[in-house]
């Protein structure tokens, strides 16, 4: 077994060497001044294996962290409960949330490429294999939430023999899980896993519901009473106890690990493979019905064509992103009109957050998903053709495809912002009343610039190769660094009115700016990447 885990370890490190010094050649201006060589030489590879140490230390805990921060204790500390049911409302969320996560993300069940080189191309014991990989993954998991359920617990009231059952409650819900997806495979179904399960519509709608709704109950007081929690827990750690035996008796680990790395990672390594994949996901996701037309001409005939053959995954996401935002917006105002505290409360919070929103919109927002369909089903084909790459044709173009993207995006920004104007007004208003407008054209306005964003870079840096895959490297720092720019901006303190024009403001000369660089670079710089 130790022999095992020590190859598993090494193979899982080296693979993240590779991956973090091809990061590296990737980086504009850096990346020119590295030779090619540099997956050899001693030095570099010592310095990426360091960086893959540290990642995999810092796994163990800063994850944790934030999740136990962000998602549960926040919540228990700013809740208008008194410090005797902090407690409760603690587990009300982590009960549910650890459940939920242990169906999600399940280490055993995800496709990773260390797998893939073990199992299928060194043939190690996919038994053994997978077995030592899954307790080291699960030790971290135990020693992450041992030591943030030790702080944040007894910060907020439980005690110490409680907090020290956390862990064990966390390891046990995700072994529970194991062994009873194990038992689904057995009986010949397929195996579920966080891309399988996130893929599902109507589970995402419900889990939108779902953990939202868990919060507003238990900001309303209404949680789950502390001896029902801990009846869960034992229920959990029984059921574990039970049950774990299916895991080492299972032989069909090579089977299992096959059907699972066969529906991401081995059609992916396979061009062949990957090229039948692709079109079929084409197939899946556009409209081949003949009867779709137009009566437009030139560039407007071609989109029109476009949009219509993609109607069902654009604006269908669209219509379910806008649905979940307004059955968050109804639950929030019956929330404010029943309980005016939280309702006074969510008032200061509307006045001062947000820049919060840029985060969430950049969430939302499906640019990229649109110019990668852009460049699948349309422009990997007619960027043969030199008429296609003329200035004036590009910046037609452009301004069609920034219309039609701009109205997807605009369905559940302006929903978003109509909603977060009417909470403003339920939950006692503002004495300028310029803010309802500021609010909801500036959410209006991020919407814009993250549409006008995605193409606009898509059109200068043209990322992708013939199969969809990303491969440059400009592309990805660029989409780094808007994140972090969001992330950023949570920390800014700006009244709604200053922050919500100067981000009118910044989305108008950016439109002007995208347009002045389209048209002057897009000609030398659209193009198919090998």
């Amino acid at each position: 077994m130790f022999k095992t885990f020590r190859i598993s370890f090494m193979l899982k490190n080296t693979y993240r060497t590779n991956a973090i010094l091809h990061g590296i050649k990737q980086l504009p201006f850096i990346g020119k001044l590295i030779p090619d060589t540099v997956y050899g030489m001693p030095a570099f590879k010592i310095i990426a294996y360091v960086i893959a140490i540290i990642y995999e230390i810092s796994t163990l805990l800063i994850w944790k962290l934030a999740y136990f921060f962000f998602f549960i204790a926040l919540w228990t500390m700013i809740g208008d409960v008194s410090r005797q049911l902090q407690p409760e409302f603690f587990l009300h969320l982590l009960i549910p949330l650890t459940i939920t996560g242990a169906f999600i993300h399940n280490f055993m069940f995800e496709a990773e490429k260390h797998k893939y080189y073990a199992m299928m191309q060194l043939n190690m014991d996919s038994r053994q294999f997978t077995l030592v990989n899954y307790f080291y993954e699960l030790a971290k998991y135990f020693i992450g939430f041992l030591i943030c359920g030790l702080l944040f617990g007894l910060i907020l009231g439980l005690h110490i023999w409680e907090c020290l059952l956390i862990p064990v409650f966390a390891a046990s819900a995700k072994t529970l899980v194991c062994a009873y997806q194990i038992n689904r495979f057995k009986r010949g179904k397929p195996v579920t896993n966080s891309s399988s399960l996130l893929k599902n519509g109507l589970l995402l709608i419900g889990l939108c519901l779902f953990i939202p709704g868990l919060y507003i109950t238990g900001l309303l007081g209404f949680t789950i009473p502390r001896y029902a929690s801990w009846a869960i827990i034992a229920f959990v750690i029984a059921g574990t106890a039970l049950t774990c035996r299916s895991i080492f008796s299972f032989t069909e680990y090579r089977a299992m690990n096959k059907e699972i790395l066969s529906s991401q990672l081995i059609n992916q390594m396979d061009k062949s493979a990957q090229r039948r994949m692709i079109v079929d996901r084409n197939r899946k996701i556009i409209s081949l019905d003949k009867n779709i037309s137009s009566n437009k001409n030139g560039f407007e005939y071609l989109n029109e064509l476009f949009i219509k053959r993609h109607r069902k995954t654009l604006w269908g996401n669209s219509i379910i992103i806008t649905a979940v935002i307004a059955g968050l917006i109804i639950l929030a105002s019956v929330v404010c009109i029943m309980v005016p505290k939280v309702g006074s409360g969510l008032n200061e919070t509307l006045m001062r957050s947000l820049p919060y929103f840029c985060i969430i919109m950049y969430a939302i927002n499906r640019g990229m998903y649109f110019t990668q369909a852009l460049f699948m089903n349309c422009d990997h084909s007619l960027l043969t053709y030199s008429f296609y790459k003329e200035p004036k044709s590009i910046l037609s173009l452009f301004r069609i495809r920034l219309r039609e993207i701009t109205k997807v995006n605009l369905l559940p920004a302006a929903t978003g912002g109509a909603g977060l104007a009417l909470l403003l007004f339920l939950s006692g208003g503002t004495d300028n009343p310029i803010n309802y407008a500021v609010l909801f054209v500036s959410i209006c306005a991020m919407s814009i610039f993250f549409s006008v964003h995605y193409l606009t870079i898509y059109y200068l840096l043209q990322p992708y190769n013939a199969g969809t895959e990303i491969k440059s490297g400009t592309y990805q720092v660029i989409n780094i660094g808007t994140y972090m720019v969001c992330f950023f901006f949570m920390n800014v303190k700006l009244p709604t009115l200053y922050f919500g024009l100067s981000t009118i403001a910044f989305c108008v000369l950016y439109c002007i700016i995208a347009c002045i660089l389209v048209y002057k670079f897009a000609p030398k710089t659209f193009r198919i990447r090998t």
